[in-house]
């Protein structure tokens, strides 16, 4: 019978297993399987609107047929007032006397004239009266229908016994192109019949239009602004030649 010093290395011992080895579970050491956790219910989509496919109703009909009517009314009226225009400018074009630059109305009578001759009259010098009481010269261009500008010296020169007959008195103003008047330090807008004008040894006068003032001859001095000008010359109550056409408006000069 063997003794317990006969039992070898392993008499008494207790197997510890390692990491790595794999040990049978005892039935007791079974954990039961665990129930799958429900998901919460997804919130419902909400529904996508309908489309509709009814076709405009009464109402829907009526607004869109006003809107084509003032569209195409508005597009009538814009060109009509076009095409008006271009027809009174050419009829102001047709009925203004143009002579060196100048340009008036001469040849329509007050209260006999149609109603396109009216508007054009209106449209280029509103507000005018009739030839018999008064002509108006409006020019924009010099002798040689070059444009009149500031930074040039003009001289308009009257030959003796050639100033604008009238019955009343003339007058030479200067505007800019819209027609209104153009501020300068010396306060000076006209010159006139009334103005006490100086005349030349021959009986003559020259008018100075020009930014500076000029030398020895400042009763004869109209002012010029910087950039473009236009310059009137009104007679009231207008001699018969003038009316006639036999009068000739001098050229504006330019000068060096």
């Amino acid at each position: 019978m063997a003794t317990s010093a006969d039992a070898g290395p392993f008499e008494n011992s207790t197997l510890t297993p390692e990491p790595n080895d794999q040990v049978a579970p005892t039935p007791g050491d079974v954990a039961p399987p665990t129930p799958p956790t429900p998901s919460a219910p997804s919130a419902p989509s909400a529904p996508s609107a309908p489309v509709s496919t009814k076709p405009p109703g009464r109402v829907g009909r009526r607004i869109h047929y006003v809107i084509e009517a003032v569209i195409a009314v508005g597009v009538g009226v814009a060109l009509a007032t076009i095409l008006a225009t271009v027809i009174v400018v050419i009829q102001a074009n047709h009925m203004m006397t143009v002579e060196n630059g100048w340009a008036a109305f001469l040849t329509y009578d007050e209260g006999h004239e149609t109603f396109l001759e009216r508007a054009a009259i209106s449209y280029v010098q509103p507000l005018t009266n009739s030839p018999a009481e008064a002509v108006y010269w409006q020019g924009t261009v010099d002798g040689n229908m070059k444009p009149l500008n500031g930074a040039n010296n003009y001289v308009l020169h009257f030959a003796a016994g050639q100033l604008p007959p009238n019955d009343a008195f003339w007058s030479l103003t200067l505007t800019n192109p819209k027609g209104q008047m153009v501020a300068n330090p010396a306060k000076i807008y006209s010159v006139s019949s009334h103005s006490g004008l100086q005349a030349n040894a021959d009986g003559s006068v020259d008018i100075y239009i020009q930014s500076t003032v000029p030398t020895g001859h400042e009763s004869n001095w109209l002012p010029t602004p910087d950039g473009a000008f236009k310059l009137w010359l009104r007679i009231y109550q207008p001699g018969q030649s003038v009316l006639d056409g036999q009068y000739q408006m001098p050229p504006v000069t330019e000068v060096n």
